[in-house]
């Protein structure tokens, strides 16, 4: 039998009233709001983090290989589509798809409006699957190899600005070079898409490749460009390395936060907030444990001197107060999760909180409900606000049996 768990229990057990009683209660309750606090930040902030990744990335992949120069505009320099990597490179483990691209700065101008923009073209091996659920209005177009198509899907947010639909043609002027005269390209608007992403949507109308090769005088081989798409975001920098490895000598290889810095510094500083939020969060509820640890071994003084003079160690009537702060922390985790994880899942099937699309990139507050975070929150509360609680036990090593059971 093990004697300390069995006092342990008797000491809070819940048909006795006593001072600690409501003291326990506000520990429990301290923890169970600073776990929740805490998964409800981790989760915004990943999920926030994870959506904004995903639509950037859907715009420009995770590694695009272009031309080695200093060009920083919107202006591709061609390179040869037939590299000794394509389309081979996909067949790497962890490389999921490459494709081809170029990108062309042009003007849209309607009767009363006129928007720059940038005609990005895409080839029949352009993977879909981050458009298929943007897709506001209309459908995607059909890429093909032999026949060029003049159909083209724009941004919700050009549509509103140019008053434009499904169905609409697109007129689009481009300027090829210092002196020459502006040259006109008529679209077919075929769909619509909306990614709540403001900065790209306003920008990119995505059309066949053969367009841009057309205006630039290119070739049917000539390209602006390759986008390559990887499994696991976190493993960018390695595949950035043997991509960088396998392209040769005159290709470059560039991240996607190489060519996004500004986004990726900015959703990097979000993680700073967290872990101020999490240290904070912790410390509340050490501190609270602490405060409920000491009160229990001041409330059982008497108990702890009558221990002593039975022949009880002090390891012994350590731990006693420690299964009790062990119960309090238990049932804090428990409740912190229900609560925390309750709205989390809230949130992420209702979207109850909205938020300014123009400014955070999405219109609602996106969460991320990890496993593994999940785990290491609760099992690093547990453990921080455990080793805390040492300290204070000590205090029972310096309890005299003979004044406690004296003076009680």
């Amino acid at each position: 039998m093990n004697t300390e768990l069995f006092i342990a229990r008797r000491i809070l057990s819940k048909n006795k009233e006593n001072f600690s009683r409501p003291i326990v209660k506000i520990a429990i309750t301290s923890i169970a709001l600073g776990l929740a606090v805490m998964i409800i930040a981790v989760a915004i902030v990943t999920g926030f983090q994870s959506e904004i990744k995903e639509k950037v990335i859907g715009f420009g992949s995770h590694i695009q290989i272009s031309n080695f120069d200093y060009n920083k505009s919107f202006e591709d320099s061609p390179i040869s589509k037939n590299q000794s990597f394509y389309p081979f490179i996909d067949t790497i483990e962890g490389i999921k798809h490459i494709q081809v691209f170029a990108n062309k700065a042009g003007i849209i101008k309607t009767k009363d409006q006129i928007q720059g923009v940038v005609l990005k073209g895409i080839g029949a091996d352009y993977d879909w699957s981050f458009f298929e659920d943007k897709i506001v209005e209309g459908e995607n177009f059909i890429v093909n190899d032999s026949v060029k198509t003049d159909d083209v899907i724009i941004s919700r947010s050009l549509s509103k600005l140019l008053k434009l639909k499904t169905g609409d043609g697109l007129r689009m002027y481009f300027v090829s070079g210092s002196g020459s005269q502006p040259r006109g390209r008529k679209f077919n608007i075929k769909g619509i898409y909306e990614t709540e992403l403001e900065e790209f949507d306003i920008l990119y109308v995505i059309c066949d490749i053969k367009h841009i090769q057309k205006l630039n005088r290119w070739t049917d081989d000539q390209i602006g460009g390759f986008e390559i798409l990887i499994d696991d975001f976190d493993e960018l920098e390695k595949f950035a390395n043997i991509i960088y490895r396998e392209i040769g000598y005159d290709l470059d290889a560039k991240t996607i936060k190489e060519t996004n810095p500004q986004i990726f510094e900015w959703l990097g500083l979000q993680d700073m907030n967290v872990v101020v939020i999490l240290v904070l969060m912790v410390l509340v509820a050490g501190i609270t444990m602490i405060s409920t640890l000491l009160i229990l071994i001041l409330e059982r003084t008497n108990m702890i001197g009558i221990l002593k003079a039975l022949g009880s160690k002090d390891i012994s009537i350590r731990k006693i107060f420690l299964y009790n702060a062990s119960y309090i922390i238990g049932k804090g985790l428990l409740w912190g999760n229900i609560i925390g994880i309750g709205l989390c899942l809230l949130q992420d099937y209702f979207q109850l909180i909205t938020l300014n699309q123009e400014s955070y990139y999405v219109s609602y507050v996106p969460v991320n409900l990890g496993l593994q975070s999940m785990l290491i929150l609760n099992a690093g509360t547990f453990l921080v606000c455990l080793i805390m609680l040492l300290i204070p036990s000590l205090i029972i090593t310096r309890i005299s049996p003979v004044k406690a059971i004296r003076f009680s």
